[in-house]
């Protein structure tokens, strides 16, 4: 920390500053907000997609047993593109899913059971919502970075920065206040010892 200048600029500089931390705090203070509703959001939206794919895994494979044949209906999609785009949160850039394309392979409908047509579209939601669930534990990563930051910078104006100038600030008028007493008295005294002399007591 910078030693402190006793003097009226450094008054004027200390005030400025305190002003300056107290006009941005709740700005960030907002931004902190706005950044752990959204965190929450995006943790709902997880546990949302997590459910839902839990829920086609345990009728997949309800449904799977039924079946007795071997078959790897992997082996008939894959992901051919995943579509993002940038969206901003509280200035944070994210990444946004927007859609995804997938490479079929043929199904020969001789040599495989009708339901693996049912079974590749099973396939398709569960690698699509696995996707979403990579994506938005991305955005979530990224938000929650930015919140520790944010959360950073309000206790540090919080609890150092202000104090410090608030500190500093009375530190300043005691001591200007005390010089000016101090030169109120030797003028009193110059003055008493002026008239000391002129008149000659």
């Amino acid at each position: 920390m910078p030693k402190v200048k006793f003097t009226k600029n450094e008054l004027k500089a200390q005030r400025d500053v305190l002003r300056r931390y107290k006009r941005y705090l709740p700005t960030l203070e907002l931004k902190k907000m706005q950044l752990q509703i959204e965190v929450r959001k995006i943790d709902s939206l997880i546990a949302e997609k997590k459910k839902e794919e839990n829920h086609i895994w345990e009728g997949l494979n309800a449904w799977i047993r039924l079946f007795s044949e071997d078959i790897d209906i992997g082996s008939y999609i894959s992901v051919k593109e995943v579509k993002r785009s940038i969206g901003n949160i509280a200035g944070v850039n994210i990444p946004v899913f927007d859609n995804v394309e997938y490479e079929r392979s043929p199904v020969d409908y001789y040599a495989t059971p009708p339901w693996v047509d049912d079974g590749i579209e099973v396939l398709e939601r569960l690698l699509k919502l696995r996707i979403e669930i990579t994506i938005y534990e991305r955005q979530r990563e990224l938000l929650s970075d930015e919140l520790r930051v944010t959360s950073q910078r309000v206790n540090l104006f919080e609890k150092v920065k202000i104090p410090e100038c608030v500190e500093n600030i009375r530190k300043i008028r005691i001591y200007l206040a005390d010089e000016q007493t101090a030169a109120v008295v030797r003028a009193k005294i110059a003055k008493r010892k002026l008239l000391e002399i002129e008149t000659g007591t």
